[in-house]
This record gives C-alpha cells, structure tokens and sequence, in this order.
C-alpha cells in the first residue's frame, strides 16, 4: 500500500510540470515584456488580454470536474443482484431496469447500456471515465496535461477562452515587439541585455501562436457542431445507430449550450453553459416527444444572430488587432 501511495503522489506532482511550464513561460513573457521592453503606450491592451488569459487559465485548471449524480448510481438491490449475476445479458436486464427512468439514450457499441465498474454509475450521455482523474466526467471532451485537468462540462467554455485569449496575447506580444525585434535583428539600436529577451518573446509568442489557433479553430468548429472531441473520433451510439451529429440542434442551439444564452457572458470565464450535464436534448427529437418541448422553448433566430456576432468579433481581434497595435504605435511616437 506505502509503495502505491508514494507512486501515486508521484504522478500526481509530475503532472503539474506542463502548468508550471506554462507558468514560468507566462511570467518570463511579462517580465521580458513590462521590463525589458517598457513601452508605457502598449501596457494597458498588454494587461488586458493577459488578465482575461491568466483569468481562464486558472478557471480551467481550478474547475473541478463534474462527475454524474446519485441518480445514475445503482440502488443497493440491484447493485447486489448485478454483482452477484455472472450472465452479461441479465446484468443487462439489470441495467435497462434502472435506466427506464433515467435520461439516457446513448448506448455502447454493442447496444448496450453504458455502465462504469469503477464508478459503479450507469454513464449519463456524453459521460467517459477519466483513468488520470479516476471519475466518469460530465460531458468529457479529453483529459488536457497543460491544464492538468479534464475539460469537460464543468470548463469547456472557461477552455475555449482560454485557447481564444492566449491567441489574442500572442497577437498583442508579436505586434508590438515586431517593430524592435526588425531593428535589433538590422542593428538600428545598439545591442543591450534586452535584445535576447526582445528577439526570444517574438519567436515565443509566434511559435505558440500558430499551435495555439489551430486548436482553437478546431474547438470552435466543435461548438459549432455541438460535437467533444471523443465523439468527433468516436460518434455515439443511439438506440438506431451511431450518429455522429445527434446532439447537433442547429449551430446557434450549439453554441448556446457552451457559451449560453445571455451574450454579457460569452467573454468572461464565468460559468453560463446551459443544462445540468446529465441530459442533453438530440436532433432526433421529431421522433422523441419526450424532449421536443426543451427544443421548441429556445429562439432560434435571435440566438442566430447574437453568435454570428460572437465569432466574427473573435475573428475580428484575431485579425485586426496588429492594425489596431499599430496605431497606437504611430500615436505614441
């Protein structure tokens, strides 16, 4: 038991190394940056979009995962009959029993109910056990090591902003160092112990840059298509086959789920996603009565129109931001 305990404490603390990693980079960048560079006229869009970054970061990480209710645990009757039952097809009966009154409606491969030994839960929809986290997680997109945590329900949007925010920090970082990176790399200013720091934070910030936006087009474009990233490998099981669009309710509906449906909160990390995580209505609802009602309640066309705006805004700072840096460049000097 010692030894297990000490392995496990182990891996526990090995695994923060890439958030410390990202940490140490982070407070480099601000040193290299603040004190180093220190141009007073770029400080205050510099602060903000590192505090809206730092901000989701720490929300992502600190967000504890959500695990499913009591409600999806078998009661102690059938949990003794399940155990004590070696037949698989009765140990199904077993679960299909309990399930009836739960709202579950994906299956496994082999049509089976999903149900986790280790939590000993019937697995809600969209649930996976988390062998790192040691629990089934509530609409788990992946277990991410940079955040040391899973990303799932609980800090799907908080992750989101934070790819989103550190691409708009980079941004910042190489648009305004860009101009000093030429002249150092041109010897226009006489070389200084803030050369290194200047021409490294230039290559740093493009570097994460471009990793960082490729992962963040492909989270959006899994908003989008109301999809994690397990279901876009693997598509979920219904009761008439695998469908790798079954939650899909239109892209605004999509959207809505993560991010909400009050537009004030789409850019904070603060929690808005919409539901309990345990349940989430399909685009088979034509044929399920029992979940058209919650589809019927929402306004599609306004929520339409409020997401547009949403990601062309985000596309907007990605873009323009560089133009934006550089008149205040020309304004200062």
């Amino acid at each position: 038991m010692a030894p297990s305990h000490a392995l496990r404490c182990c891996k526990r603390a090995l695994n923060w190394i890439p958030v410390l990693f990202i940490n140490l980079v982070v407070g480099w960048s601000y040193y290299a940056y603040v004190v180093e560079l220190c141009v007073f006229s770029y400080l205050v869009i510099f602060h903000i979009f590192l505090t809206m970054f730092i901000w989701s970061y720490w929300k992502t990480i600190w967000s504890k995962p959500a695990g499913p209710s009591k409600a999806f645990a078998l009661p102690r009757a059938e949990k003794e009959l399940y155990e004590r039952e070696e037949r698989a097809e009765t140990q199904q009966e077993i679960l299909k029993k309990v399930a009836r009154n739960l709202p579950v409606y994906t299956r496994t491969a082999g049509r089976a109910i999903r149900y986790c030994d280790n939590c000993q839960v019937i697995k809600p929809d969209r649930c996976h056990h988390c062998s790192t986290c040691e629990m089934c997680v509530l609409k788990m997109d992946h277990h991410c090591p940079w955040v040391n945590n899973c990303v799932g329900f609980s800090n799907y949007k908080y992750f989101v902003l934070f790819l989103a925010y550190a691409s708009l920090y980079c941004v910042v970082i190489c648009a305004t160092v860009i101009q000093y990176f030429i002249k150092f790399w041109t010897k226009q200013l006489p070389d200084t112990h803030a050369k290194f720091h200047i021409l490294f934070l230039f290559f740093v910030a493009a570097l994460f840059f471009i990793s960082i936006l490729s992962l963040l087009g492909y989270h959006l474009w899994l908003v989008g298509k109301n999809r994690t990233t397990i279901e876009a490998f693997r598509a979920p099981v219904f009761a008439n086959g695998p469908d790798k669009n079954g939650f899909s309710l239109g892209f605004s509906r999509n959207v809505a789920e993560v991010f909400g449906d009050q537009a004030k909160y789409w850019f904070f990390p603060v929690f808005s996603s919409l539901g309990d995580g345990h349940s989430f209505v399909t685009r088979l609802v034509h044929i399920d009565p029992e979940q058209a009602n919650s589809v019927l309640q929402q306004n599609g066309k306004r929520q339409v129109f409020l997401f547009g705006v949403f990601f062309l805004f985000f596309f907007y700072l990605l873009t323009f931001t560089p133009s934006v840096v550089h008149a205040i460049c020309l304004i200062s000097f």
